[in-house]
């Protein structure tokens, strides 16, 4: 599909993300906010900021099933109302409850999430996705360039500042998207049909379960990037820029390529390319333990990120194209939770082979990420059946 073909709600979503992202400035923070004016110990801090985690994925897993069942536009403006105004809040509450109230927010601000994707996949037939899901994601990244700096000027003036900037930002979104996008836009597609069937549904499609396995599993090698990376580098004597450069060049060779390569593999089977950017994925992590210089890593990022650009789009886009137009969201939501499943999964595990070999924590994420590639090859047999 060429850009120019695609619905003015895409459009419009893709803007949203840009602007949230962008102003998403919490989840970059929060632990320092936490241990500085909130005054905790580090380990408690993380332990509420391992709840807000568990909302956010308790939001991808299951909030999906309200905007399927009562519509998605409603259910992302609810939600970004609710989220934002709880942002805003969050300088001023007793820290007790920011226990409840964090984890409240981050299941609000997935669940919109889940019914934005899904309100930009029933905007376009189904087998040409890949192009909407492609806008999307460049948005997303283009916020999160700019995000950090713009977060950093704020905590410099006020932690407080940067929740209310946060907060209003989301809601001012919300505003905008209750103008823009029009009240028949695609939303639940046949108010008609049966609802639930979601679990059915899935388990009757062997196929899926068994790409899922894949996508957790590539999830788990991708997010070592912001856990185990770091920590890698620093103990190789390797200055913290570096490290800001590898994210910032993966950052940038997905805003300039992610859109055009979608374009040009539009036509090609799924499986096939979410494979090999799975094997890419383990090509580029196994090359992270060659001996650490600037030209190995970088050139190591780079192999990673091809694989990232391959497979990311393509597999959301493929996942979206299996669900029936009632489902989209619970199938949104399925896809997100698991690809972000890492969040919770990547640092333990990571860290735990990192303290007791360090020197096989990449060859073990790089046979991870080909086994992940596995999956998908099988995944492809299942639905072939």
């Amino acid at each position: 599909m060429d850009l120019r073909d695609l619905p003015p709600v895409v459009w419009a979503l893709a803007v949203a993300r840009f602007v949230s992202s962008a102003s998403s400035f919490t989840m970059l923070f929060l632990t320092l906010y936490l241990t500085g004016p909130r005054d905790l110990s580090t380990t408690t801090a993380g332990l509420l900021a391992g709840s807000v985690g568990v909302g956010m994925l308790a939001g991808y897993f299951t909030g999906g099933r309200w905007g399927d069942r009562f519509g998605h536009r409603r259910v992302l403006l609810t939600a970004s109302s609710a989220g934002g105004l709880m942002l805003v809040a969050v300088p001023f509450v007793p820290l007790w409850v920011l226990w409840v109230l964090l984890p409240v927010q981050n299941y609000l601000a997935a669940t919109g999430g889940v019914s934005s994707g899904a309100l930009s996949a029933l905007a376009v037939p189904r087998g040409r996705r890949r192009t909407s899901v492609a806008v999307g994601r460049a948005a997303s990244n283009a916020g999160f360039v700019l995000g950090p700096p713009l977060g950093a000027l704020l905590v410099t003036w006020s932690y407080d500042a940067m929740f209310v900037v946060d907060g209003l930002a989301v809601i001012v979104v919300r505003l905008a998207l209750s103008r823009v996008l029009p009240k028949d836009a695609p939303d639940v597609a046949d108010h008609d049909a049966p609802r639930g069937g979601f679990l059915r549904a899935v388990r009757a499609d062997r196929a899926l379960m068994v790409l899922m396995v894949g996508v957790v599993l590539v999830d788990l090698v991708y997010r070592q990037l912001y856990s185990t990376l770091p920590l890698h580098l620093r103990d190789s004597g390797q200055p913290v820029w570096l490290y800001a450069t590898v994210i910032a060049v993966g950052s940038g060779l997905i805003l300039l390529l992610e859109i055009p390569v979608t374009q040009w593999l539009q036509g090609r089977a799924a499986h096939g390319v979410i494979a090999l950017g799975y094997a890419l994925v383990g090509v580029g992590t196994a090359m992270f333990a060659l001996p650490v210089t600037v030209v190995s890593v970088l050139l190591a990022m780079v192999v990673l990120t091809a694989g990232e650009i391959l497979y990311k789009t393509t597999a959301t886009a493929h996942v979206l194209d299996q669900a029936p137009d009632h489902l989209v969201g619970q199938y949104q939501g399925l896809y997100t939770g698991a690809a972000t499943s890492g969040t919770l999964l990547a640092a333990p595990v990571g860290t735990a082979i990192y303290a007791a070999a360090p020197g096989l924590l990449w060859p073990v994420m790089a046979v991870v990420a080909l086994a992940a590639s596995a999956f998908v090859l099988l995944s492809r047999r299942a639905a072939s059946r």
